[in-house]
């Protein structure tokens, strides 16, 4: 069993589509298998540490979601956070919460994250540390709530 973080675009409570073009210039000069167009993309980062990145697209806009797994600490949290950041996207790990890089994402955020999600800088650092201070469970159903087909 992996951990998984959800890379999610929020307005007004709504999960909207994240930029396909931009996720591919974030993610291109890490990719070492898959890409964009297949739907799944095996990064790694430049201390050797890696990611599986499944990206399924929600409509020619761009994609709904990225999620995260089976990803490294060290220099792959650095990568993920400015993949979040430049996508405009919070992280939603898997144990709860959400990360934003704003406080003005806060009133984007469905109410249930509101309230627990803390702002970070979008560095390898500040998502280590807000990573193991996260407890609780966010369900499937929850993300699936959130995300429309």
């Amino acid at each position: 069993m992996s951990y998984s973080v959800f890379l999610l675009r929020f307005v007004d409570g709504e999960v909207v589509a994240l930029d396909a073009e931009r996720f591919r210039q974030v993610t291109e000069p890490y990719v070492v298998a898959g890409g964009p167009e297949g739907g799944f993309s095996q990064l790694r980062a430049e201390d050797g540490g890696e990611a599986d990145l499944y990206h399924e697209s929600q409509n020619e806009a761009g994609m709904s979601c990225v999620t995260a797994t089976h990803f490294a600490r060290g220099a792959m949290l650095g990568v993920l956070a400015r993949l979040a950041a430049a996508l405009g996207a919070s992280i939603v790990p898997q144990s709860g919460g959400a990360l934003i890089f704003h406080e003005d994402d806060r009133r984007h955020l469905p109410a249930d994250l509101q309230a627990k999600a803390v702002v970070i800088a979008p560095t390898a650092e500040a998502f280590q540390a807000a990573f193991d201070a996260r407890r609780g469970t966010v369900t499937a159903a929850a993300i699936r709530s959130w995300v429309r087909p």
